[in-house]
């Protein structure tokens, strides 16, 4: 390890989590995948080889970016809002549609598919934290100061919202964290929420107004659904079926698991390897192992904050607050999903979950932090102790 670390810059902690998530992963990935080979055909190393190909992308492009100067990210961060809507619109109209939800786009001739949700995760972070590093002193301004930034928000999180509820309420929670934080002012915020909350309500209630002619929001049942069988008091067993598998899943792996490949209920799990990871991790590394897969999520969000509190840039600060906010809450999703406390939604374990995009999108977040790390250790900048009590008040 420490002769690849060595060739390594930025903070060697995430570097160690990273590929210690990533080596998991692998091992899961290939565990977990009895679901595909059944339903799709192949063999479970055809799964694990895509999944090593999806590390190796993953792990050249979190090694390219935390080469660079961050200030590359400030500049292009205006540009990647732009891509990530078109990106959005184009997948709203030309999307691969899968369960009644239109989120991936095929790429060409590779014949692969990408969320790109994914990338406007990390595209509306760098935006909105390069909007409050340069605007600070002109939030009260609605032209410049709101308008920009409510409109970013508005438009990646609607566009979203139609086929990824959870993502566009995830994404938008980060969003309010960094105005928070940013000292945005909370009557702005208000007005922000209101007004997220009013589109949400015309679009539910045009919804019911044109169906069955036009499907607005053609997910809403599902999510509808999900609730109930979550907090309704008389849903069946067959209903909820999902959700008490997991639930067992975890009971059954006890203290130390069944073993690596032993775990039976997995195969009664939809996505065991993507949105039930955690239940399917349980019930074959026990809750030892979930202690350490927590202590692990726990460290690298300490370490980008770190990182971030370290700066004396305030976009820096923002970006790393906002990655390590991002990689915390997905993984706790996941979690909490699997526990049942919460309904089931799609949000994948960081690093974890065999998952093209999600997994490439999750190292350049890194790699951009350790770009930001990079540059403290080469003594480009200097920890600023008024910005920690700025941020702190």
């Amino acid at each position: 390890m420490k002769s690849v670390l060595k060739y390594l810059g930025g903070d060697k902690g995430i570097w160690i989590i990273v590929f210690l998530l990533m080596l998991i992963s692998l091992v899961c990935v290939f565990s977990f995948v009895p679901i595909l080979v059944k339903t799709e055909g192949g063999s479970p190393f055809k799964y694990l080889f895509k999944h090593v190909i999806y590390i190796v992308i993953g792990i050249a492009v979190m090694y390219y970016l935390h080469r660079l100067d961050p200030k590359y990210f400030s500049k292009l961060s205006k540009f990647g809002l732009i891509m990530a809507v078109f990106l959005l619109i184009f997948t709203f109209f030309f999307g691969v549609t899968i369960n009644n939800a239109s989120r991936w786009i095929k790429i060409p001739i590779v014949g692969l598919t990408f969320q790109t949700s994914d990338f406007a995760k990390l595209a509306l972070i760098l935006y909105i934290s390069k909007q409050l590093a340069v605007k600070k002193d002109n939030f009260l301004d609605w032209k410049t100061g709101f308008v920009p930034i409510a409109s970013a928000i508005v438009v990646i999180c609607g566009l979203i919202f139609k086929d990824n509820f959870s993502t566009a309420v995830l994404l938008a929670t980060i969003a309010f964290l960094l105005l928070f934080v940013g000292k945005y002012p909370l009557k702005r915020i208000g007005v922000l929420v209101a007004g997220g909350l009013g589109l949400v309500s015309i679009a539910v209630l045009l919804h019911f107004a044109l169906k069955p002619d036009i499907e607005l929001i053609p997910r809403l049942d599902t999510w509808v659904s999900r609730y109930t069988k979550a907090f309704g008091e008389e849903t069946s067993i067959i209903e909820n079926a999902q959700a008490i598998n997991a639930e067992l899943a975890i009971h059954v792996g006890g203290l130390f698991g069944e073993g690596v490949g032993k775990g039976r209920l997995k195969e009664y799990l939809p996505e065991a390897y993507a949105d039930f990871f955690f239940s399917s991790f349980v019930e074959e590394f026990g809750i030892f192992g979930a202690v350490i897969l927590i202590l692990l999520y726990m460290s690298l969000m300490y370490r980008i904050f770190r990182i971030g509190l370290k700066a004396d840039k305030l976009f820096h600060t923002y970006v790393c607050i906002g990655i390590g906010s991002l990689l915390m809450l997905q993984a706790s999703i996941n979690m909490l999903v699997c526990t049942r406390i919460i309904p089931v939604t799609g949000q994948n374990i960081p690093f974890l979950a065999m998952g093209g995009s999600a997994m490439v999108t999750a190292c350049a977040a890194v790699g951009i932090v350790q770009s930001i790390a990079n540059q403290q250790n080469k003594g480009k900048v200097v920890s600023s102790p008024t910005l920690k009590n700025s941020i702190a008040e």
